[in-house]
């Protein structure tokens, strides 16, 4: 179970400027996407990479859907994680309204990728994002799409009222 308070007094050292190449800090420790104390996670590594975000990502049998092919599930959780990164740029918190992934090769196994995500555009609370997976060949294997919406702190407080 993750302590709400200890998560926000995190929040100063995440959401503020980092340095170009600077590794950023996981959204949490138990985080299915970055958390490096979840057991069954993707422990994604992700650096500022000038406006945008980068990290590298190989595929385990943890992650098998077809045999030698990650399940897209795990794909889209390491491309919706990635782009959770660039809120930590634009200063605020925010949660995942839609997120659209388009499967342009088979994703593999044991396989080193690139990715990279960039912020588009803000409309109101609204942050229009999208990332990239690339392969060894420089092919890109899977590309996202994805709207975040700007929330306060009270939205994941009530998350935790019921308990």
């Amino acid at each position: 179970m993750i302590d709400i308070q200890s998560l926000l007094a995190t929040w100063d050292t995440k959401f503020r400027d980092h340095p170009d190449g600077a590794e950023l800090p996981p959204h949490h420790p138990h985080c299915l996407g970055c958390g490096p104390d979840n057991h069954h996670g993707h422990h994604l590594l992700v650096r500022r990479s000038g406006d945008g975000v980068v990290a590298t990502h190989v595929f385990d049998e943890r992650h098998v859907g077809a045999p030698g092919i990650a399940h897209g599930g795990a794909v889209a959780t390491v491309l919706d994680d990635l782009l959770g990164f660039l809120l930590y740029l634009t200063g605020q918190p925010a949660v995942t309204r839609s997120l659209t992934i388009e499967y342009l090769s088979p994703v593999l196994l044991g396989v080193q990728y690139e990715l990279a995500g960039r912020a588009l555009e803000t409309e109101g609370r609204k942050r229009f994002v999208e990332a990239e997976v690339v392969d060894p060949q420089q092919r890109i294997v899977a590309r996202a799409t994805a709207v975040f919406v700007a929330v306060d702190v009270t939205h994941f407080e009530q998350a935790h009222s019921a308990e």
